[in-house]
């Protein structure tokens, strides 16, 4: 049997190790092929890319051993590009598209919940708006591919719209990819999904073990499931024959991966579309300003059960009480009188986001990090960032001053306010605390379904695709949280939360918003308070238009960390001065995080690919000082927060 020299990539992390390898394979091994072969005395998973290649003079080749699995050559395609463009290593994007190692003997998966569901007799009747965008995405699939953005209010029926479309590409023996935020945000998505298409959907999320993510990953690519939703890593799901990817609520930054390879799913899906003729489409209620203007728009009418309702402003500058103001506690007196529901949302959960001693002045901060401890209910301090806690003290750490004040109010403070002034409202809260249980998002979800009268309390996690058609009033408990980060999204991020908790109320019922905001001249809530999204949007373009930032230019951060934050700090001037006839600002240092210092070095461009590429190519050649420091850094592009 002859032997071909062949480049492989072994699966590895290493900068030092991110480039091809040539090995010898025999007659029958495909571009696209996972092999094992020994590479530094250790045996190591590698996917083969090219065959007959010119060998590497003056070095003997080693043969590869056994052939453990395939890649389709779309994705090997799509994760060579990805390296590329996101500055990581090909042996990281390609793990991302290779299947796991196989099951090993006596290893079960458990038997994922495939519930039998009735099926929908007849979907329903489209509207003329949803009829022309179903039909110009058909059109389009059978044109060749094409990327929209699926544009319309809370309830204007974009869901439907998906369905119809992955239905048209069942028909032309295609298959779909849906990619949802958050899989656990999403139940009653995922449940119309399954009643329509039955044993054709296959899930993909985090909380599935090894085996079963192996076993669903055979499904699809067998093709015994043509339809995967999942959260963003199902974008690299191995669906032969694609033809259609859905990012329903496009506009939530879930999509974008915070670790090596820092992809974002939306961005990607647009290239595996690119490569396989498919089509995308990208849908939200409050689209991204670089989705508004990049995209071909398929608009949708107004809300299909009932007007959006009205908005009530609240300055907190004139009210005494927080978190429940006057005119708020008067709403929900009223949601208690007519034995209705509410929705409340407060972005901070806990009890205080700050305990400050009123002598010295100093906020008591995490060990670790350079961020505030939040009290909790238990009576303990907690670091959200890196899980740090402490109890709470009875006199000030720094100074001995038994002057603790507490400052800011939390999702657990709310939950006792509402306790105390309406006891006979039931209440159901939502944060990262209560959920932390399998099955108790859905346990708390179902509750307020199916309760006559409460209110569901909570972060931002109940602003996202829950369809509950009986909630009289929706209220913004804190609109400023938001606008006080340092970001140039900040105005965009609260915009689309509160526009997105204002459609939670009123469907199929009158309904009403309110907003409590010590900032009521912002541009996020006065257009939000008209549920003015095209106004919003055509504001934000102008201002970023005018800065230089997204979607007019790109942003690409180089992170890095250490012990020390002065050899961070010259890691990324080694970077800089490597990069040179680009806009790059800093370095400067960031708060501390793990207890690890911190600096960014960021660079606006029309060129993501050449900086990063080039970032990435200058870390390689730092690798090994790198570890000898103890320095570790990542590349982002369009990062999503700073």
């Amino acid at each position: 049997m002859g032997l071909t020299p062949a480049s492989v990539f072994p699966l590895v992390t290493a900068r030092a190790l991110a480039r091809e390898f040539t090995y010898l394979v025999p007659e029958g091994v495909a571009a696209g092929q996972i092999v094992r072969v020994r590479l530094g005395g250790r045996q190591l998973r590698a996917v083969v890319t090219e065959l007959d290649v010119t060998p590497p003079s003056g070095i003997e080749l080693s043969e590869i051993g056994e052939v453990v699995g395939r890649v389709p050559a779309a994705l090997v395609e799509l994760a060579l590009w990805l390296a590329g463009y996101y500055g990581s290593t090909p042996g990281r994007t390609l793990a991302l598209v290779a299947p796991a190692s196989p099951k090993r003997r006596g290893e079960r998966a458990r038997p994922l919940e495939r519930e039998a569901l009735a099926a929908e007799p007849a979907p329903e009747k489209l509207t003329e708006s949803q009829e022309r965008a179903v039909d110009r995405i058909v059109q389009s699939l059978e044109g060749g591919g094409g990327s929209f953005l699926l544009y319309g209010v809370t309830g204007s029926g974009k869901t439907e719209v998906y369905l119809r479309a992955c239905a048209a590409v069942l028909e032309r023996g295609k298959g779909a990819i849906v990619l949802v935020p958050e899989i656990s945000l999403t139940p009653q998505t995922l449940g119309r999904f399954r009643q329509r298409f039955g044993d054709e959907i296959a899930v993909l999320h985090s909380r599935l073990t090894g085996a079963e993510r192996r076993d669903e990953r055979e499904r699809i690519a067998s093709g015994q499931a043509r339809v995967v939703v999942g959260a963003r890593s199902a974008v690299f799901a191995p669906i032969a024959d694609l033809g259609l990817i859905v990012c329903d609520e496009e506009h939530d930054p879930s999509f974008k991966q915070e670790s090596d390879p820092r992809y974002d799913a939306r961005t990607v899906a647009v290239k595996r579309a690119s490569l396989e003729g498919a089509v995308a489409i990208f849908g939200s209620a409050t689209p991204r300003p670089e989705s508004w203007q990049a995209l071909e728009r398929l608009e949708l009418g107004g809300r299909l059960a009932g007007k959006l309702p009205p908005v009530r402003v609240v300055d907190m500058r004139r009210e005494r009480g927080f978190p429940l103001s006057a005119p708020l506690i008067d709403e929900l007196d009223a949601v208690v009188k007519a034995g209705s529901k509410a929705i409340l949302l407060l972005n901070r959960r806990g009890l205080t986001p700050a305990l400050h001693c009123r002598a010295c002045g100093q906020t008591l901060r995490c060990t670790f990090c350079d961020v505030a401890l939040v009290l909790h209910s238990q009576g303990a301090l907690h670091c959200h960032h890196c899980g740090y806690s402490e109890p709470e003290p009875e006199t000030c750490p720094l100074c001995g001053s038994p002057e603790l004040s507490r400052i800011g109010a939390g999702t657990q403070k709310l939950e006792r306010e509402l306790a105390r002034l309406f006891p006979q409202l039931e209440r159901i809260r939502l944060d990262a605390d209560t959920t932390a249980r399998p099955g108790a998002l859905a346990e708390a979800l179902a509750r307020f379904a199916a309760a006559k009268s409460a209110v569901l309390l909570g972060t931002q996690m109940i602003a996202k695709g829950h369809h509950f058609p009986d909630v009289a009033l929706a209220a913004v408990v804190d609109a400023d949280a938001g606008l006080a980060q340092p970001d140039f999204r900040a105005e965009e991020r609260t915009f689309q939360l509160l526009t997105q908790l204002a459609g939670r109320s009123g469907r199929g019922a009158p309904g009403r918003v309110v907003i409590q905001t010590f900032q009521p001249d912002s541009e996020s809530v006065r257009f939000a308070a008209r549920h003015d999204v095209e106004g919003f949007l055509a504001a934000e373009l102008e201002r970023r238009r005018e800065l230089g930032y997204p979607p007019f230019r790109h942003l690409v951060r180089i992170l890095a960390s250490g012990l020390e934050q002065a050899q961070a700090m010259r890691l990324l001037e080694e970077i800089r001065d490597g990069i040179p006839g680009e806009e790059l600002i800093g370095p400067a240092p960031l708060l501390r995080l793990r207890g690890r210092q911190r600096a960014q070095l960021v660079a606006k461009s029309a060129q993501p690919r050449r900086i990063a590429q080039r970032a990435a190519q200058l870390l390689a050649a730092a690798a090994p000082a790198m570890r000898r420091a103890d320095l570790s850094a990542v590349v982002d592009v369009d990062p999503q927060g700073f």
